[in-house]
C-alpha cells in the first residue's frame, strides 16, 4: 500500500521530514546503555524491529515444541534420543536468548513506540529461558 503524496513531497526545495525525536528519559538512556546502542548509531526501521521480534518468538516457540512435545512423546515412542534433550534444549535456549536480545536492540534502535512493551515481553521470555538453561544444566550434571 502506498502513501498519498502531498505537495511538499514533490517540491525538491522542501525540507526533508524529520524523524521523531529520541526519548531522553533516564530509563530510555539506561536501556540504550544496557543494550550497548551507540547514541549516534544507525537507526532501524519498524519493519526490521517487527521481523526481529517474529524471529525471536519463533525460536522460543520452536524450543518449547521440541522440548515439551517432540522429546517427551515422539522420540521415546520410536526409541530414539535418550539423554539428548537437555543438550538440545540448552542450545536452543541460548539461540533464543540471542535472538531476543537482537530484536530488543532493533526495537530500541528504531525508537519503536512499543519498545518498552517488547522489552517486558522479551525479558519475561528470557527469564523463562534462563530457568530452562539452569534445569538443563542440572539434568546434564546430575
Amino acid at each position: 500500500m502506498t502513501q498519498p503524496l502531498d505537495a511538499s513531497s514533490l517540491d525538491p526545495a522542501a525540507p526533508a521530514p524529520t524523524a521523531a525525536p529520541t526519548s531522553q528519559s533516564g530509563a530510555d538512556r539506561f536501556m540504550r546503555r544496557l543494550l550497548r546502542l551507540p547514541v549516534d548509531g544507525p537507526k532501524a526501521t519498524a519493519a526490521e524491529a517487527q521481523k526481529a521480534f517474529q524471529t525471536s518468538i519463533l525460536v522460543a516457540a520452536f524450543r518449547c515444541i521440541v522440548m515439551y512435545i517432540f522429546f517427551p512423546f515422539v522420540l521415546p515412542a520410536i526409541g530414539v534420543a535418550r539423554g539428548v534433550g537437555p543438550w538440545v534444549g540448552l542450545t536452543i535456549s541460548v539461540v533464543a536468548i540471542v535472538a531476543i536480545v537482537m530484536s530488543m536492540r532493533r526495537f530500541w534502535r528504531a525508537d519503536h513506540s512499543k519498545r518498552w512493551h517488547y522489552t517486558v515481553l522479551g525479558g519475561a521470555v528470557m527469564a523463562f529461558m534462563v530457568f530452562e538453561i539452569v534445569r538443563d544444566i542440572a539434568e546434564i550434571a546430575g
